[in-house]
């Protein structure tokens, strides 16, 4: 008989998710743990205790779910942990700080959905801004979208500063290129939007990004996204429940939170599954979110 699956949840961060515990308890884990206020020193001495303590015949059945709030540390942590094992003792690693990388690999992927009804490379080849980019969901997009082989832009609406670090970091870690871009007012917001053809809003809950005037600015608009579901909307003029909806004056379609929220549910509670039901250790980080995410929506 297996034995029970253990999936330890460690987080930089004062409390663990309770979104990322329900799911975990819902993908079918027998025992989940938190870890709370977890510096980056202690990962190795977590995951040694976790893998040394179960018969290497059962370390498919022990996890480790890295949350918090920074991409780069995310990854960091699960890097560590990685070169704190070695066989027969691996054990598994999922890292989704704040849900973004399930999110973020959503949002790509329901984006290129509805791009493929009429463009069979879906956002390849094509110039996408990201607004809201200091956001780690934002950040991640970003990736993922140059991965995929767009031309992107990180935007800030507070200097520079805020962007250049991250694109710079992105480079080094993942090899992309990301323009950066300061956006503060409208008029910078609309001469920039010119050139936009998929429009990424990854702004805060309830605070309206870019306005319906800022938006019709976009003159080769094929589609914008916006994954804020609390009123207002990110984008003005972009529905929580838009799929693929054409967007107010006839340019591009508008894809909403909850289209978004729909499927980056199903791609978590997927990756969940597949280390619950893991015959060897597995290593999921947001290139597997995106993956799952462009099987799931299709």
């Amino acid at each position: 008989m297996a034995a029970p699956y253990v999936l330890h949840m460690l987080t930089p961060l004062n409390q663990v998710s309770a979104f990322d515990v329900n799911m975990a308890a819902d993908a079918g884990m027998d025992t989940l743990f938190p870890y709370t206020g977890v510096a980056a020193e202690e990962v190795a001495g977590i995951t040694q205790d976790a893998m040394f303590s179960r018969d290497p015949a059962n370390a498919a059945r022990t996890g480790l779910f890295i949350g918090g709030r920074d991409a780069v540390v995310a990854l960091d942590m699960m890097e560590t942990a990685r070169k704190a094992m070695f066989p027969p003792f691996t054990i598994s690693v999922m890292v989704d700080p704040s849900g973004a990388f399930t999110t973020a690999g959503a949002m790509v992927a329901v984006v290129e959905r509805a791009l493929r009804r009429s463009r069979p490379d879906g956002i390849k080849g094509l110039t996408v801004q990201v607004f809201g980019a200091t956001g780690v969901v934002g950040g991640i997009a970003a990736v993922i979208a140059a991965l995929a082989g767009a031309r992107v832009t990180l935007v800030s609406h507070r200097g520079l500063s805020g962007v250049e670090p991250k694109a710079a970091a992105f480079r080094e870690r993942f090899g992309v290129e990301l323009a950066c871009a300061d956006a503060p007012d409208d008029a910078a917001r609309e001469a920039l939007l010119a050139d936009a053809e998929v429009v990424f809003g990854c702004g805060r809950a309830g605070v309206q990004i870019l306005s319906a005037h800022n938006l019709a600015a976009a003159g080769r608009l094929l589609a914008a996204a916006d994954i804020n579901a609390v009123p207002p909307s990110g984008i003005e003029g972009v529905g929580a429940k838009d799929d693929g909806t054409p967007l107010p004056g006839g340019r591009g379609v508008g894809i909403g939170a909850l289209a978004v929220g729909n499927v980056k549910f199903r791609v978590q509670h997927a990756l969940l599954k597949r280390l619950a039901e893991a015959e060897k250790a597995e290593y999921l980080d947001f290139r597997d979110a995106y993956d799952a995410a462009r099987r799931i929506a299709g």
